[in-house]
């Protein structure tokens, strides 16, 4: 009688710990309310990529990210590129105005050219993430390069290895003029050379983010300055032209380059071949992280479109040919195909 007494008592007891212990009750987990609300809101939004035009590294590695990060969440991803035309740039926002995507993420030429359209796509609702190079008509978020701390870096490079038992005499290659990458960048690098009277800037010129034309200006400038000490450009695959003109000219031991790009498998290698001496890296794996979390919070939020408006500058890591091994184990030196995980 006893043990069935026991017996009884003993699964009553159980009874009632399976009933209030959370333990038990969470056997198969809770439903999280947040999960189900992120996977709603993504699946089938839909973001359309503009860059200033494909097939160079950085729109490449930015467009390889996004699709990484994006796709597995069930985001339609759209791609239009205007193919560097301004004015395909500029009818393509027109009509995505009409078309109403739930993001539009785009790289500006310039800064006055799409401020217009970006403007009214904001009045009419359309959140807007901008990516590397800005319009003077600010949206809801800027990833990107700072450039006025690029061109402090790059000068501050220029004006160590130029000191006073130098010529001091500084080349600039800038891209496009009214681009923010030169507008802001070469704020950056006269921030730094004013603060070193010996220093002569015997060169300032636009080469359009174009090697070939970079080179051509290079040539000239050798030739007018032989004891150029120092080259500073805007752009590591434009530069390429400019250390060719001054390894051409035989003066590739005694011009310093330093240039900055995205850090891109091309730039190590011209790191290790002498073509550069330093590139400065904005990171593009990391930005591209950094536009999906832009766009991953842009279509959660409820806000209307401006609201708030921020910006993602880029951490700067300066890469050389002594610390490559260094960089490429930090995640430097890529290529699309690594960006995507293929």
């Amino acid at each position: 009688m006893r043990k069935l007494i026991n017996k009884l008592a003993l699964t009553v007891v159980a009874t009632i710990l399976t009933c209030v212990s959370p333990t038990f009750a969470q056997d198969k987990g809770l439903p999280d309310p947040r999960h189900d609300k992120y996977v709603d809101t993504m699946k089938g939004k839909k973001v359309v990529y503009i860059p200033i035009g494909m097939g160079y590294d950085l729109s490449e590695g930015w467009w390889a990210g996004l699709k990484r990060e994006l796709l597995p969440l069930g985001i339609e991803l759209e791609i239009r590129d205007p193919n560097w035309s301004v004015d395909a740039g500029v009818r393509t926002l027109t009509s995505l105005i009409g078309e109403r995507p739930d993001l539009i993420m785009v790289q500006s030429p310039d800064e006055q050219s799409y401020s217009r359209v970006l403007r009214k796509a904001e009045k009419e609702g359309l959140h807007v993430v901008q990516i590397q190079m800005h319009s003077s008509h600010s949206s809801d978020i800027f990833v990107g390069a700072d450039w006025i701390q690029v061109g402090e870096e790059v000068a501050k490079l220029a004006a160590k290895q130029c000191g006073p038992d130098s010529s001091g005499k500084v080349a600039i290659m800038q891209g496009v003029l009214t681009a923010s990458a030169s507008i802001f960048q070469v704020r950056g690098v006269y921030n730094i050379l004013d603060q070193h009277p010996h220093i002569q800037v015997v060169s300032n010129q636009a080469a359009d983010w174009d090697a070939s034309k970079a080179r051509a200006i290079m040539e000239t400038v050798v030739q007018q300055h032989p004891d150029l000490c120092a080259a500073i450009g805007f752009w590591d695959t434009m530069d390429v032209g400019t250390s060719a003109a001054i390894k051409e000219a035989g003066l590739k031991d005694d011009i310093f380059v330093v240039t900055s790009g995205g850090g891109h498998k091309d730039a190590c290698d011209n790191l290790e071949n002498g073509t550069f001496d330093v590139a400065i890296s904005y990171d593009v794996p990391r930005q591209a992280l950094e536009l999906a979390n832009a766009a991953r919070a842009l279509l959660q939020v409820e806000s209307k479109a401006g609201a708030f408006k921020y910006s993602h500058y880029s951490p700067l890591t300066i890469m050389t040919k002594e610390n490559l091994n260094v960089q490429r184990r930090n995640g430097a030196c890529w290529t699309k195909e690594s960006v995507s995980g293929n």
